[in-house]
Formats: structure tokens, C-alpha cells, sequence
């Protein structure tokens, strides 16, 4: 993947997961400013775990459009409030949109560390997905991460499709292309169909009865 590339996807993420934190902030009553370090949470938090792992510098610090960018997404949300927080599907689909960039550049990342397939997936994840598990533990709900929904296994998704594309040779853009619309499309039709992993379930506790206990 060219620099270019990964600077385009990584802005057009940060912006799409900000908003969708931006929007879970508000129903908490939140005020503008935690609101945005929300969204800005949400955006640079699987990536930052990412790099950590990685041992490198988090691209946050070496480069100030994430913030800039937030700040944007912050501004559009106020300007254009009732029109996005009406439209619920839309912020669903900004939090899937912002889900596929950031696997995919997770993943690039992990290619051009060196790193084995299956890293380069869980690394795909982590970029993905971990912002929102961060956003969600600060907003004190479950994570969606732990529940029902369909949403790391998205991104291991969009991970095993990018390596298929990547043994036949597809050309770099087009793979990025497949796989990013893997993730989103798993998402998105796991919703509309309401496609769910089973729920853990404890076991049920054994009433004793006297005769048990003799």
C-alpha cells in the first residue's frame, strides 16, 4: 500500500469512527469537549494499541490531523445534528465504514513490519476494533465487542479475504478494496438480518435437596 494511501484511509477512518463516538457520547448527556476526546478515543485507540504492539512511535503523536480531523467531525456533528442523529442507520454505517478502513490499514502495516498472516489479521482487528471497546468502556456500557453482534469476526473477515486476494495477486488497490468491503458487508448484512453469535450462558445452579446432602 503507498503512503498516500494509508494517510487517506486512516483520515477517512478517523473521521467515521469519531462521529459514531461522538453520537454514543451524546446519549450520555456529555458536554462538547468529552464528547470529543470520546470520538477521538474511538478513532486512534485500536491503532495505537496497533502500534504499541508494534513497537513504534503511535501515529498520533507524529501527526496532528487525527485531532484536526475529530475536531471536524465534532463540528459536523453539531452543525448537522438532527439531521445524522435521526438517521440511525447512517452512524451505523459510519462505525462499519471507519470498522473496514482501519482493518485494512492495520493489516498494511502489519505487511510492511515483517509480520506473519495471522498477526497481520489479529493486528487488523485490534486496529478496528479496539477503539470501540475503549469507547465503550469509557461511556461505562458493555463493549460491543463482548456481545451479541457481529463485529471482530468482521474484521478476521475482511483479514482472510485480504490474504486470499493477496496469493492470487490481485493488484494492492483492488485487494484493499475487496477486503474493506468484506468487513463492512458482514457488518452490515450480520445487522440487517439479525445474524448472531450464541450467548455464553452460565450453568444453572443444582438445587439440593435433603436427600443430597444425607
Amino acid at each position: 500500500m503507498q503512503v498516500n494511501s494509508i494517510i487517506l484511509l486512516d483520515l477517512l477512518g478517523t473521521f467515521a469512527f469519531a462521529i459514531s463516538g461522538i453520537r454514543l457520547a451524546s446519549r450520555k448527556h456529555i458536554d462538547w469537549f468529552g464528547a470529543y476526546i470520546i470520538g477521538l478515543a474511538t478513532a486512534i485507540g485500536g491503532g495505537t494499541i496497533r502500534d504499541v504492539l508494534l513497537y513504534v512511535t503511535p501515529f498520533w503523536m507524529l501527526d496532528g490531523k487525527y485531532f484536526l480531523t475529530t475536531g471536524v467531525a465534532l463540528l459536523a456533528t453539531l452543525l448537522f445534528k438532527e439531521k445524522l442523529f435521526r438517521w440511525g442507520q447512517t452512524l451505523f454505517l459510519f462505525d462499519a465504514i471507519g470498522l473496514g478502513l482501519f482493518t485494512i490499514v492495520g493489516i498494511s502495516k502489519s505487511i510492511a513490519a515483517g509480520l506473519p498472516f495471522w498477526v497481520c489479521i489479529v493486528m487488523g482487528t485490534i486496529t478496528g476494533s479496539a477503539g470501540g471497546v475503549i469507547r465503550d468502556v469509557l461511556l461505562n456500557d458493555v463493549p460491543l465487542l463482548f456481545r451479541k453482534d457481529i463485529y471482530a469476526l468482521a474484521c478476521v473477515a475482511g483479514g482472510v479475504v485480504y490474504f486470499i486476494c493477496h496469493h492470487f495477486y490481485l493488484p494492492t488497490s483492488v485487494t484493499e478494496l475487496i477486503a474493506a468491503l468484506t468487513v463492512i458487508l458482514t457488518r452490515v448484512v450480520a445487522q440487517k438480518f439479525h445474524i448472531q453469535l450464541p450467548i455464553l450462558k452460565p450453568v444453572a445452579a443444582k438445587h439440593h435437596t435433603k436427600e443430597d446432602e444425607a
